[in-house]
């Protein structure tokens, strides 16, 4: 039998537009939930993964699958239906699944024959056996993962055109950030895949470069900060042969140990949620207040630096507390902070947040033709109304933001800090002319956005 997996396109998302820009090439992610899947299926099924983000098949010459699987973030959701009817009208059952198809299950459920709602692995298995039997339920709930009961990942079937290779080695979020939409999908238990099981995942990757896609690799508690040790510890004896990058919060600087084993174990970069200027007033932090209040973080960025870790910041715009000018100022903080590439996303109301509920009941949602309006959900474009900026506005702080950082004198001096401190100049330059270029890409963007949508956000 022919299982079709598909990871849908969404054309408004530049960093995905390889061909527009080859730097983009080391900005699209492996489609890692479907390769896990491909993992739990049976051999007797034949599995194909299909990544839109690298070009869009010819569905029509390809051989027709028995089932169909597509999994979609909201900003995915709408390429996500289109796909579903598509098979549906050859007959082709199709399963929904992934983040939005669980927070927004009665939309979902109008464009699939069966819903999976949280982590699949749990119910895959049963899912396949009932879409074989012609008997697929409406709705299959997952829940939560046993960690330790999920096979590798088939890195095998994928087609090598990827810069950056992916693994997993935890979930779950305790920090429970009101804007983020991990704590209501993943929990905020913090799970860890078995140590042995990651290393022998590591070894089946074949690109040289690869992305943690954890959302905390280190987690916050002292038990979280030893099993991370620990791990590196084994991918260091392993000699592994890899770089990579992950996400975690701005307590990875505060263990010596800790960055000395990170270092050593291959890690290169580190994607750091700073989401604002006053953190001190940000009450939508969660848990994530306690790490971020009166640190100082030029310092923190610094400690990580020495242990030549590249250190990438996120900051978002349109808070409540955010106030006109907020743009050049986070490129300054940025700058004065040390970091060396700054991803600044607009406040997005994504739907299965604190956040969405509130602006949705304050009627600060205006792009809710649903759902054809989740393609603008990419957190670059600015969808709902801001308390102290008009659609303009708001745009041009993200442009000062970016034009600022992203000026060519500031990338050659961060590429030559790298150089003659012997950190990865490579990695540094590729990282600032690719968000320098998609600076560039957004600027149509918002002009094709302000044109299609502006008269409802005004």
């Amino acid at each position: 039998m022919l299982l079709y997996l598909i990871n849908p396109s969404n054309p408004l998302i530049n960093i995905v537009k390889v061909k527009e820009s080859r730097w983009n090439r080391y900005r699209v992610w492996q489609p890692l939930g479907l390769m896990v899947l491909a993992g739990l299926t049976p051999p007797e099924w034949e599995v194909s993964i299909i990544d839109e983000n690298l070009g869009l098949p010819d569905y029509e010459s390809m051989p027709r699958p028995d089932l169909v699987g597509i999994t979609a973030f909201t900003s995915q959701a709408n390429r996500a239906y289109e796909l579903s009817g598509y098979f549906r009208n050859l007959g082709v059952p199709v399963v929904l699944g992934g983040i939005h198809a669980t927070m927004c299950m009665e939309e979902a459920g109008e464009h699939a024959d069966s819903i999976v709602t949280g982590e699949a692995e749990g119910v895959w298995p049963r899912v396949l056996d009932d879409a074989r039997e012609g008997r697929l339920k409406s709705v299959y709930e997952g829940g939560r993962a046993d960690l330790s009961d999920i096979p590798l990942a088939r890195h095998d079937l994928l087609d090598g055109r990827y810069a950056l290779g992916s693994i997993q080695t935890t979930r779950g979020c305790p920090l429970n950030c009101g804007f983020c939409s991990v704590t209501a999908f993943n929990g905020a238990d913090y799970r860890q895949r078995p140590i042995d099981d990651v290393i022998r995942e590591f070894r089946t990757i074949r690109e040289r470069l690869v992305l943690v896609v954890d959302d905390n690799l280190i987690g916050t508690q002292p038990e979280h900060i030893e099993r991370a040790k620990d791990l590196f510890r084994a991918m260091i004896a392993a000699d592994l042969k890899k770089e990579w990058v992950a996400q975690a919060t701005i307590n990875f600087a505060d263990d010596e140990e800790l960055l000395e084993l990170a270092s050593k174990a291959g890690c290169s970069g580190v994607f750091i949620g700073f989401e604002s200027l006053d953190p001190d007033k940000l009450v939508d932090l969660g848990r994530k207040f306690k790490l971020m209040k009166d640190r100082d973080f030029r310092s923190s960025v610094r400690r990580i630096q020495r242990h030549n870790i590249m250190v990438v910041g996120s900051f978002i715009i349109g808070l409540d507390i955010d106030e006109p000018g907020v743009g050049r100022r986070i490129a300054e903080v940025a700058d004065r902070y040390g970091i060396d590439n700054l991803n600044a996303l607009f406040l997005t109301p994504l739907p299965g947040t604190r956040l969405y509920d509130h602006m949705k009941a304050d009627g600060r949602i205006p792009l809710d033709r649903f759902p054809g309006d989740w393609k603008y959900y990419t957190l670059t474009f600015p969808v709902a109304r801001y308390t102290h900026f008009s659609l303009d506005g708001i745009i041009r702080e993200m442009d000062a933001c970016n034009e600022s950082f992203y000026s060519m004198p500031k990338i050659l001096r961060r590429v030559w800090s790298h150089l003659w401190r012997g950190r990865k100049p490579f990695l540094s330059l590729v990282g600032n002319l690719s968000y320098r270029n998609n600076v560039r890409m957004g600027h149509k963007a918002h002009a094709d956005f302000r044109r299609r949508v502006g008269s409802r956000l005004d």
